[in-house]
C-alpha cells in the first residue's frame, strides 16, 4: 500500500509550492528583478535617514557633536514655545477635524436630496477642485481676496457696505487667524470630504425611505431618521482614522501664518522648521528631539485608533 503524501494547501484548495526559497527566488527572478529599484528607492528614502534618530540624543552644532544624552528632551519639556506649538497642533488639528467632517456630512446630504443629476454633478465638480489646489496657490489666493489694500475684495467690500472704516488684517490678527484657518480649510477639503458620505448615502436601502413616507415623515425627518443614523458608523470611522494623523501638519499652517501670529498659529512641524532654518547656529540635536518625540506620540496615536478601529468595524488601520 503507498503512503499518502500530505501536501500543504490553501484556504481554496489550491497545492502550495514546498520548493526551496532559492529556487523559486530564481524561477521569478524577473520580478524581484523589477521590484529592487523601489526596494533600493524605499530604504534610502524612507529608512536610511531613521539613523539620524541618534542624533537626538547628542549636541549638534555645526561640526562639533558631543554626546548629551536627554539633555536635549529636558530642554524641549521645559520650553514654553514647544508647549505652545505642541498644544496648537493638538486644538488646531482636531477642531479643523471635526469642523470639515462636519461640513463634508453637511454637504453630501444636501447632495444626496438633490434630485437635478446635471446639477448635482456640477456642483459636485465644483467643490472638488478646490482640493487639487496645492496650499501654496490656495494662500496666495486668499492673502490677496485678506489684503489691506486695495485690492482686497472682502476689505473694499465692507467699507462699501458701511461695516468698517478701517482695513481688518485677517491673516496678522491673533483673534482671527484661527477662524479664517478652518474657513479655508473647509473650502478646499470639503468637497473631497463628501467622496466617501456619498458613497455610504448611495448603499443606503431605500425600502426604508419607502417605509418612511408610509409613516407620514416629512422630508426633514427622513434625513433625521434614515438619512443621519446611517452615516453615523462612517462618521466615526472617519474621525478616528484621521486622528491618527492630527500631528501631521504643516504645509497648509506654513503658507498662512507669519510672526505676528506664531501664539495661535505655531504647530510642531513649524517649530521644527524654524529651530533649524531660522536660528543663526541651529542644534540639530535638539530639533531631532523635537521629531523624534512628535514620531512617538504620533506611533501611540495610530496604535490607540488602530485599537479603536477593530473595536468599532471589527479590522485595524494597519
Amino acid at each position: 500500500m503507498s503512503k499518502k503524501q500530505n501536501v500543504t494547501t490553501t484556504s481554496t484548495g489550491a497545492p502550495i509550492n514546498q520548493k526551496p526559497l532559492g529556487t523559486r527566488i530564481w524561477n521569478n527572478r524577473g520580478y524581484y528583478l523589477m521590484f529592487l529599484p523601489v526596494l533600493v528607492f524605499v530604504i534610502i528614502i524612507y529608512y536610511w535617514p531613521m539613523l539620524g534618530v541618534r542624533y537626538a540624543f547628542y549636541q549638534y552644532k555645526l561640526k562639533n557633536i558631543t554626546w548629551v544624552g536627554l539633555k536635549n528632551f529636558e530642554t524641549m519639556f521645559s520650553k514654553k514655545e514647544f508647549w505652545t506649538a505642541f498644544t496648537n497642533t493638538l486644538q488646531i488639528s482636531i477642531t479643523k477635524l471635526l469642523i470639515t467632517t462636519f461640513t463634508s456630512v453637511l454637504v453630501s446630504v444636501f447632495l444626496n436630496e438633490m434630485h437635478n443629476i446635471f446639477a448635482k454633478k456640477s456642483l459636485q465638480t465644483i467643490i472638488y477642485l478646490p482640493h487639487f489646489m496645492s496650499w501654496a496657490v490656495v494662500a496666495a489666493i486668499f492673502q490677496l481676496f485678506l489684503s489691506t489694500s486695495s485690492t482686497g475684495f472682502v476689505n473694499e467690500t465692507l467699507k462699501e457696505w458701511g461695516l468698517i472704516s478701517k482695513s481688518i488684517d485677517f491673516l496678522h490678527s491673533q483673534t482671527l487667524w484661527r477662524p479664517i484657518f478652518y474657513l479655508i480649510n473647509i473650502w478646499k477639503e470639503t468637497g473631497w470630504g463628501t467622496v466617501i458620505f456619498l458613497a455610504t448615502l448611495s448603499g443606503i436601502n431605500p425600502e426604508l425611505y419607502e417605509a418612511a413616507d408610509i409613516d407620514g415623515a416629512s422630508r426633514l425627518q427622513k434625513i433625521w431618521y434614515v438619512t443621519v443614523p446611517a452615516l453615523m458608523n462612517t462618521v466615526i470611522i472617519v474621525l478616528i482614522l484621521n486622528l491618527a494623523k492630527v500631528l501631521n501638519l504643516f504645509e497648509s499652517v506654513f503658507v498662512l501664518y507669519n510672526n505676528r501670529v506664531f501664539g495661535v498659529s505655531d504647530v510642531i512641524s513649524t517649530y521644527v522648521y524654524r529651530q533649524t532654518f531660522l536660528t543663526a547656529i541651529p542644534d540639530y540635536g535638539y530639533t531631532t528631539a523635537v521629531g523624534l518625540f512628535k514620531s512617538i506620540v504620533g506611533c501611540v496615536l495610530v496604535l490607540v485608533c488602530n485599537w479603536a478601529s477593530k473595536r468599532i468595524r471589527g479590522r485595524g488601520i494597519i
